[in-house]
């Protein structure tokens, strides 16, 4: 098992921060946040946020451009660029989606992250799927050319929450080219099938793990107390991690787990630690009982 660290977790750190922890903290690799950056003014004076003022972000107007000074960054620290985690949709510009892959080309990084379309109920599933299976058309092309690796996410609200519904989408395409994040903490909010189960689903597709947690509290709904899904840190919420690893011990998965914990319990340079650290403790005391 490998582990990375996707950026948008450690909002406070910068680049060189975060990749000095990590190294000091045991990790493999980087899924870097790759989106655009604020320029309000107002925002940028606000307190590190992980979708607002995140420091650890790289701009995707530029990511191409300063594609080989990342990666120089990186190979400075002896941390692999795992993925370049974008916020773009299979239906975005074609030209960016492009930009991406050529810079993840240039950092020699295997893979992006490429989403499927969100749900709201204003459209239909079926509408929303034909225009997300087009748009990954494109995509495979595109992979196929740069010899990338791109990978949608598990999420709530989008058309993709389960597994079943990631296969459904992502079996139209080449697994080489084409393939599925599964995510431990999104599928509380919306989406769990037991885990072996949605690992043997999504088979050759299953391309990485993302690692979070989340939990249900009882809140105060608009003057109606009901039960809502929160983040929560890892050894707090409903994920199921020593079942999980088991599961993908099982299922023959060796590749990277990657972390990208929203809780706000501990620091950033604090959930570094102890998240790896947990999460380690549980793969060795498995290998050790099949010792």
């Amino acid at each position: 098992m490998k582990y990375s660290l996707f950026t948008v977790s450690v909002p406070d750190m910068t680049p060189v921060q975060a990749l000095s922890k990590m190294r000091e903290f045991g990790y493999d690799g980087v899924d870097w946040r790759v989106t655009d950056i604020p320029e309000d003014p107002e925002i940028l004076k606000e307190k590190p946020s992980y979708w607002r003022n995140n420091y650890c972000t790289i701009d995707i107007e530029t990511v191409d451009k300063k594609a080989e000074e990342i990666k120089a960054l990186a190979d400075q620290y002896g941390i692999c660029i795992h993925a370049l985690a974008t916020y773009l949709k299979s239906t975005d510009s074609a030209d960016k989606i492009e930009r991406c892959m050529a810079a993840a080309k240039a950092m020699d990084c295997k893979r992006i992250r490429i989403n499927a379309p969100s749900y709201d109920g204003k459209r239909t599933y079926g509408e929303l799927f034909e225009e997300a299976a087009e748009g990954f058309k494109q995509v495979e092309v595109l992979a196929k050319k740069y010899d990338i690796k791109v990978a949608f996410e598990m999420h709530m609200r989008t058309i993709t929450p389960t597994a079943s519904a990631a296969y459904r989408l992502a079996s139209q395409f080449d697994p080489r080219y084409i393939g599925v994040i599964y995510d431990t903490g999104n599928v509380i909010y919306e989406g769990f099938e037991e885990y072996k189960m949605a690992f043997e689903i999504l088979g050759p597709y299953l391309d990485q793990v993302h690692i979070k947690n989340a939990k249900w509290e009882k809140k105060d709904v608009d003057g109606i107390e009901k039960y809502v899904p929160v983040w929560a840190p890892l050894m707090e919420g409903h994920a199921d991690f020593e079942r999980c690893f088991q599961a993908l011990k099982e299922v023959g998965y060796h590749g990277f787990v990657t972390f990208e914990d929203f809780s706000s319990a501990d620091s950033s340079e604090e959930k570094l630690k102890t998240d790896i650290n947990y999460i380690k403790g549980i793969v060795e005391a498995m290998e050790q009982q099949e010792a």
